[in-house]
């Protein structure tokens, strides 16, 4: 695809999004929701993420070496490829394309497709479920809500979430079968 084909494509993509997305938005209009978001979102920067894959071995023993340094590697390749799809598609933040979109938090960088909080919250949240299903209980909410901040908060468009998701979902479910 040309580059003008794709960025016109993008440019309708958002389009036919934009009423989805501005109706999520306004939940960050109230204080108490958009608090929580703020802090989901917040642990999905990566932080929360180390340390979960450092405190496994700690927790489980020997046996979660394995699946820690699996975690590692595909949390890297979750990086490397959401930042090549981010390079490649350049699809501007809905905050910075349509005027109406609130942004309640700062970004960490410029480009929108697709959502690399909510790639490696899913990645993470299924190998960490798989080996140990009783995390699933704090993991599977956390998840939830990391990825609907990132609509809620101006940052994504819904398919930047729902593509992260599924990326998160295939590398979370090759380290299950590596690890």
């Amino acid at each position: 695809m040309k580059a003008t084909a794709l960025s016109e494509w993008i440019a309708r993509a958002d389009a036919a999004e934009y009423a989805l997305c501005r109706r999520l938005n306004r939940g960050a209009a109230f204080a108490v929701p958009r608090r929580i978001f703020q802090i989901a979102s917040r642990l999905g920067d990566g932080i929360l993420w180390y340390a979960v894959i450092a405190v496994l071995p700690l927790l489980y023993g020997r046996a979660a070496l394995r699946p820690a340094v699996v975690m590692a590697l595909t949390g890297l390749a979750g990086l490397l490829l959401y930042k090549l799809l981010k390079r490649t598609l350049v699809r501007e933040r809905p905050f910075m394309t349509h005027a109406s979109i609130d942004r309640a938090m700062a970004p960490l960088d410029r480009y929108s497709f697709p959502s690399g909080h909510t790639l490696h919250a899913v990645c993470f949240t299924v190998q960490v479920t798989a080996h140990y299903p009783a995390l699933g209980w704090v993991l599977i909410p956390l998840t939830l809500l990391i990825a609907g901040s990132r609509t809620v908060l101006g940052l994504h468009y819904p398919t930047d979430v729902l593509a992260g998701a599924l990326l998160g979902l295939a590398l979370g479910l090759l380290g299950v079968s590596l690890a």
